[in-house]
């Protein structure tokens, strides 16, 4: 029963009130709406050149999804990362 709780737990998104802008290149700005999302764009779309904040994103945004950090929290983060990398839109 706790690993069907927990599983439901982890699918069920970590929005944030106000999403955060990304641009990756010359691409149209994405908009990013929760440490989910955040947490898979960290993984998949992120540039190469990876700094000190972006292990804190990935930290702070799988924290999020796990419900052992605020949404916010990983928010801040991310916001933190994109900043270093030069992505924040």
């Amino acid at each position: 029963m706790e690993e069907k709780m927990h599983d439901r737990r982890t699918t069920l998104g970590v929005p944030w009130r106000v999403p955060v802008y990304v641009r990756i290149g010359h691409g149209a700005s994405e908009s990013i709406n929760g440490a989910d999302e955040a947490l898979h764009y960290l993984n998949v779309r992120w540039p190469t050149e990876r700094g000190k904040k972006y292990t804190l994103a990935c930290v702070a945004c799988a924290n999020a999804v796990e419900r052992r950090e605020s949404a916010e929290v990983a928010r801040e983060a991310f916001i933190a990362a994109a900043i270093e990398a030069l992505v924040l839109a």
